[in-house]
């Protein structure tokens, strides 16, 4: 039975199932934030630690607007709206747009230094450095984003990697923020059938897959785009575990590991939903080249890597 204190949770088109049984609420970690110990041993269990209310408001609200002006000067935003709405133009059709990280000091301020730069320093126990891409997120309505686990995009370096994201002002239900599978990060047999795959190999024994994957970066090198279902319901069912997901608010954190399966509500609202996906590790580590650099490559040609399959 769906819990009546909730409105419709939609993901890929598909209801969820707002049971006890199936759905949830992140765990809130602020009350053991500063004992790092705990943190670590949260994040082995849960696979994510949600920081509501960690990081400062006003300096999130800044960045917010950095990037609302920005769409709202390209006419990507209704002008019969203040930019700061990011109410959509019925014709954005927006999803992913990096190039809104690019040169945005007040959005770089907040994603690398003060408090979140210090939050992994602490947490990982030593000197930290970021991916040098920023994955921005500007979802107008629609569906959000699929069911998938991150070390498929990233794993050519450490794998005790971590992603922040973080919500660009107060994403409620409606809007649709991001979604945990719970538990999904510590499935054996997730890892070994879907997490250990790389969407930028290609099989260079087989013809024509190397000039496949070098010019369809879309569906990277496997034919395919990194999910693993389209189905979140179903998905669900069959790996077991709980969708968990909260209300969020300008100033939340949201950190996980690269096995974590997660996924987003659809946007059933107006406004364009701001978010931003920027990724940690120690920096002795080694990193996954594709990110790296003044001008990282991603699953460009140049990421692309053949093996015998």
């Amino acid at each position: 039975m769906r819990n009546p204190t909730l409105p419709k949770l939609i993901s890929q088109g598909f209801e969820l199932d707002a049971s006890d049984e199936s759905f949830g609420l992140l765990r809130n970690s602020m009350d053991v934030i500063e004992d790092t110990g705990v943190l670590r041993e949260r994040m082995a269990e849960d696979g994510y630690l949600y920081l509501p209310g960690y990081l400062d408001r006003e300096l999130v609200l800044e960045a917010r607007a950095s990037v609302t002006e920005r769409l709202a000067a390209e006419g990507l935003t209704d002008p019969g709206y203040s930019a700061d709405e990011a109410v959509a133009h019925p014709d954005s059709g927006l999803k992913f747009k990096p190039d809104l990280a690019h040169d945005n000091e007040p959005l770089h301020h907040l994603l690398y230094g003060g408090r979140m730069m210090q939050f992994y320093e602490r947490f990982l126990g030593g000197p930290v450095r970021h991916y040098d891409f920023t994955w921005m997120r500007a979802v107008a309505p629609g569906y959000g984003t699929q069911p998938h686990g991150d070390i498929v995009f990233m794993g050519r370096g450490t794998h005790d990697l971590y992603t922040a994201w973080t919500p660009l002002g107060d994403i409620d239900y409606q809007l649709g923020g991001l979604m945990i599978l719970e538990g999904s990060n510590r499935l054996e047999n997730v890892r070994e059938e879907y997490l250990s795959r790389d969407v930028d190999e290609y099989c260079k024994n087989v013809e024509g897959e190397e000039e496949h994957a070098k010019t369809n970066p879309e569906m990277h090198g496997w034919r395919w785009d990194g999910s693993v279902s389209d189905d979140p319901v179903e998905l669900r069912e069959q790996l077991g575990g709980r969708w968990l997901t909260a209300e969020y608010r300008a100033g939340d954190l949201l950190t996980f590991s690269t096995y974590t399966i997660h996924a987003s509500l659809d946007n059933r609202s107006q406004r364009i939903r701001l978010s931003s996906d920027s990724r940690y590790q120690l920096a002795s580590e080694p990193a996954d080249e594709r990110w790296i650099g003044e001008a990282p490559v991603g699953h460009g040609p140049a990421g692309k890597r053949g093996r015998i399959c």
